[in-house]
């Protein structure tokens, strides 16, 4: 992957739609648990290849208090992990893999229901709302060529 090429910065060249997505964000985790929301972030960042959405999310985990490095570290496999995870936050995780992987299988009907059954009809669309999100962030990170390290919370 070559690193020379210019990449062009939306909020420079683009700055009402930058505006706008900051507005999305700041409305897409409204009602969801700050952890969970995190989690959400991460999981998708790791799965798209963002390392700057993933450095951030993780920090800004850190920074709410999350104090189990093992949860961030092995979200990657939290199938694997399960007991690191609450019922609720595995059903997120399975969806946010899910809408993150739309193209793959769409969103299976099992997996929305295991999260219709987590979560109320509204934290369920805001839910929705956050992963549909992060995958808009991602795509603007990767794109970008964004580079971690940089992100303080």
């Amino acid at each position: 992957m070559s690193t020379t090429t210019r990449r062009v910065k939306l909020a420079n060249l683009v700055p009402d739609f930058y505006k706008a997505m900051i507005e999305l964000d700041r409305v897409s985790d409204e009602g969801i648990d700050p952890k969970l929301a995190h989690l959400v972030r991460i999981r998708a960042s790791q799965i798209n290849g963002c390392a700057y959405c993933t450095d951030m999310h993780s920090l800004d985990l850190r920074e709410l208090g999350e104090d189990q490095q093992q949860r961030i570290a092995l979200l990657p496999v939290w199938r694997e992990a399960a007991k690191f995870y609450t019922e609720q936050e595995k059903a997120a995780l399975q969806l946010t893999e899910a809408i993150t992987l739309i193209s793959v299988d769409h969103v299976p009907d099992d997996v929305y229901e295991v999260a219709a059954q987590a979560f109320g009809e509204k934290e369920l669309a805001q839910l929705i709302a956050l992963i549909i999100t992060i995958n808009m962030w991602t795509r603007v990170g990767v794109t970008g060529r964004m580079e971690p390290g940089h992100y303080k919370p």
